[in-house]
């Protein structure tokens, strides 16, 4: 039996894991000046290109129940006898999830997870279910399944929005709370809270001040796993705060760390320069 997992560009997978671990991933969208573009195609550039010009920031919209029709119909294609486990993006913050139920029901052997977490949370889940299977390939799949599932509530996300001026843009912030929190220097903390996106705290400073404090309440906030931590990003962030945040990860007694570059939804409604924590918990 040969097992695919699949989830959404919103996951900001690197190509290079993805083709790493065979993981087939799905575009989500992006529409700008009317048009229709798919995520992970792209630049990111155009989008703070855009917002410069404009003052708006696109819209984004989740994969349709159509294009997951045909995504699960050419890896059947290409997998014929495979068995399908799609690890999706949050149900609470987009229709993606439920699209996806509506297109499995024309196949036999897709199990569908909602992994209730976006960007970083949700590789986090993917990545791992994908090195179970490496490690155990004779695992049955009623219990992969269950170990993924077991994993959803334990993936933890933190993020800073890079940009006050996005969060604005996208109709997330009034515009006193905008102009009250430019001129104090203030960023929302947003986490995942039973699947939806939630602003749970406020840092002030500079984002190099930030970024460290928010590393070090996330460590006391969660009893994350030392084996492996993702850091995202959006473009702009300074390489000095990469630096420092490698260096508190190793500080810290973590083995292996990845930066992960978010991709054209993300970085729509984090803007130019955000950061985030996305780990395991024990």
């Amino acid at each position: 039996m040969t097992i695919i997992f699949t989830t959404e560009s919103g996951a900001d997978i690197p190509r290079e894991l993805a083709e790493k671990h065979t993981i087939r991933i799905v575009p989500m969208h992006v529409i700008m000046d009317g048009t229709d573009y798919l995520d992970g195609f792209l630049p990111v550039e155009q989008i703070y290109d855009h917002y410069k010009r404009t003052k708006k920031i696109p819209s984004t919209t989740s994969t349709n129940a159509n294009e997951y029709t045909d995504f699960f119909t050419e890896i059947r294609r290409e997998f014929p006898d495979s068995t399908i486990v799609h690890i999706g993006y949050t149900s609470r913050a987009s229709s993606s999830f439920q699209n996806a139920v509506i297109a499995a029901e024309e196949f036999e052997d897709i199990h569908l997870i909602d992994a209730l977490n976006v960007s970083g949370g949700l590789a986090v889940v993917v990545l791992y279910a994908a090195r179970l299977l490496e490690n155990d390939p004779a695992i049955s799949l009623q219990d992969l399944i269950a170990q993924i599932e077991a994993a959803v509530p334990k993936s933890r996300l933190s993020f800073i929005p890079g940009s006050l001026d996005f969060l604005r843009a996208g109709g997330r912030v009034s515009n006193a709370a905008y102009i009250s929190g430019s001129l104090l220097k203030i960023k929302p903390l947003i986490e995942l809270v039973d699947g939806r996106l939630m602003s749970t705290k406020k840092y002030r400073g500079n984002m190099d001040r930030v970024s460290e404090k928010l590393f070090h309440d996330y460590l006391k906030a969660y009893d994350i796993n030392r084996e492996r931590l993702y850091f995202l990003y959006t473009l702009g962030l300074e390489d000095g705060i990469k630096r420092r945040i490698d260096e508190i990860a190793k500080e810290n007694g973590f083995e292996h760390t990845e930066w992960i570059e978010a991709g054209a939804v993300i970085s729509t409604h984090g803007g130019p320069g955000a950061f985030g924590i996305a780990g395991l918990e024990n």
